[in-house]
Order: C-alpha cells, then sequence, then structure tokens
C-alpha cells in the first residue's frame, strides 16, 4: 500500500507489525495490500472468507471437544499400562500446590481457544449466512482479537513433542486419537487465520450493523 494516498477523506489503516499509517485502497478479491516497511499483510479479502472461517471455527470446536477427552497417550513399562487425557491431566493437579498449574492448563489451552472459537461463531455465522451482524457482534470479534495471544494449543503440542522424546527412552509410548486431534486443531487454526482479513471483518461489521 502506498502511504501518500492524495485523499485525505480515505480512512486510515495501520500496520500491525511496525504501527506505519496507510490510507486505505480497494483490494481486489485474492490480492494482498503489504506494508512498504515491514512487509506485513494489511488486506487480502477473499470470497466466501466468512463461511470458511465458521466452518473451520466448527471444526476446531468438535477437535478440541475431542482432544480434551479422548485419550491422549498410553505408556507401557516394566508391565505396566496406563493412558490419560487432557481432562485427566488438568484433574490430577487440581488440588493443593499444583492448583495454579491446573487453572492455567485448563485456560490457556481449552478455555480460552474454545472462548476464542465462540466470539469467532458469534462475529462471522449470521454474517456467512447472509444476515445482519447480532448485538455485541463488535465486542465478540474484538474479545476474540484479544484472546489470540493467549490461545496456547500449538504450544503444547510443542512442549509434549519434547516431552515425548525424552519419555520414549524409559517405557513404549503410544499415541492416541486426542493427540492427532490437537494435530489437526492446530492445522484448522492456522487455516482459519490465514483466511481471516481483519480490515474486511472489521468493515463488514460497520457496513452491515442495523
Amino acid at each position: 500500500m502506498e502511504p501518500d494516498d492524495p485523499d485525505p477523506l480515505s480512512p486510515l489503516i495501520a500496520c500491525p507489525g511496525c504501527d506505519a499509517l496507510y490510507r486505505v485502497v480497494d483490494v481486489p478479491d485474492n490480492a494482498r495490500a503489504r506494508c512498504n516497511r515491514c512487509g506485513a499483510v494489511l488486506i487480502t479479502p477473499r470470497p466466501g472468507a466468512f463461511a470458511r472461517i465458521t466452518a473451520l471455527s466448527l471444526a476446531a470446536v468438535v477437535l478440541m471437544v475431542a482432544a480434551v477427552f479422548f485419550p491422549f497417550l498410553a505408556l507401557d513399562a516394566a508391565g505396566l499400562h496406563n493412558f490419560a487425557s487432557v481432562f485427566d491431566a488438568v484433574r490430577a493437579f487440581s488440588s493443593g500446590l499444583m492448583l495454579p498449574l491446573s487453572v492455567a492448563v485448563a485456560g490457556l489451552i481449552v478455555l480460552i481457544p474454545l472462548a476464542r472459537l465462540a466470539a469467532i461463531l458469534y462475529t462471522l455465522a449470521p454474517m456467512a449466512l447472509g444476515r445482519a451482524p447480532l448485538v455485541h457482534a463488535r465486542a465478540a470479534f474484538r474479545l476474540a482479537e484479544a484472546l489470540k495471544p493467549w490461545s496456547m494449543a500449538e504450544v503444547f503440542i510443542v512442549g509434549v513433542a519434547v516431552a515425548l522424546i525424552k519419555v520414549s527412552g524409559l517405557a513404549t509410548v503410544s499415541l492416541g486419537p486426542a493427540f492427532w486431534a490437537f494435530v489437526g486443531l492446530v492445522l484448522v487454526t492456522v487455516l482459519q487465520d490465514n483466511f481471516m482479513c481483519r480490515y474486511s471483518i472489521w468493515k463488514s461489521l460497520e457496513n452491515r450493523a442495523p
């Protein structure tokens, strides 16, 4: 985008990477407007993006439920066999001095990602169906954006992968369906964020408001 657009009445957009200000220009579908200074993507409209993001959010909710309650991994060592789910891990630390760890695991890995998905669905699902946005849709999308840095399912998967490498030398580790559900959840989240153009969403919320 060009920072010196001659139209003084055109709206401004700030780069999320370096805070440079640009005057908004019309961007064709499937094209990208980037920051001249740092290269960050500013606007990337895609036709049908709202429907795709809504579908991916619903898929992410289903994967999250499976990832929490299905067996995550099984351990075999010295004739002993045990398996655990993420829900079991949260309950195991739910008393005594380990309670803050239980709250952190439940919040950062389960509750906050689910809250963000719910906020995205509340914001985009009506517009994906061709309807006006719901009341407080702006607040819901603002909440979804605020929760994004605290949604750490992908960090959890990286941590588990590192831990499994160390544990595999002590016991036989079998990955359960919840592990693959988490992997799918991370992939779906990446696709969801790739389809999401925040400027287009804010503009639609403004133009379609009842």
